[in-house]
């Protein structure tokens, strides 16, 4: 709010550099606002998939889970007026390098109630594997013949 004010200052007071300087920070803001949310959805995402991994099945509220996260990436993802996304595939694989982790503390605590660690459970994983999977996941959506 603070910014639209100044914003608001800047264009009445004439100053139209600062206006344009405020306008960059707030869609800065904005797309990283955006970028934050999908994140969290990766990290349900992730948890999800390397959940399955380890335990070897797949649950009808882990799958919900699954679709509910990627349809709130698709969105949060899509640019409504100036078309296109915000984040581009290279993105999202990069997106889902920095949120891996969290995705695998949050997992090490739920999966058969907390037996392992992060480290444990990272040796028991293709994290390259189920990184690739959800961003097929997110890029050509969940397939049909996994329902």
């Amino acid at each position: 709010m603070e910014e639209i004010l100044a914003l608001r200052r800047s264009i009445e007071e004439g100053r139209y550099n600062d206006a344009l300087s405020l306008i960059g920070e707030m869609e800065e803001m904005a797309k990283d606002d955006k970028i934050n949310k999908i994140g969290s959805y990766m990290i349900v995402l992730l948890t999800h998939l390397i959940k399955a991994d380890v335990e070897k099945k797949m649950t009808r509220s882990w799958r919900n889970s699954i679709l509910n996260s990627l349809d709130q990436i698709a969105l949060s993802n899509k640019r409504r007026s100036a078309g296109g996304n915000y984040m581009d595939e290279d993105a999202l694989r990069s997106a889902l390098d920095d949120y891996f982790i969290f995705a695998l503390r949050r997992s090490s605590e739920e999966i058969f109630d907390g037996k392992f660690e992060v480290r444990e459970l990272a040796q028991l994983i293709d994290k390259e594997a189920i990184k690739a999977q959800a961003l097929d996941y997110i890029v050509n959506g969940y397939p049909e013949s996994e329902d």
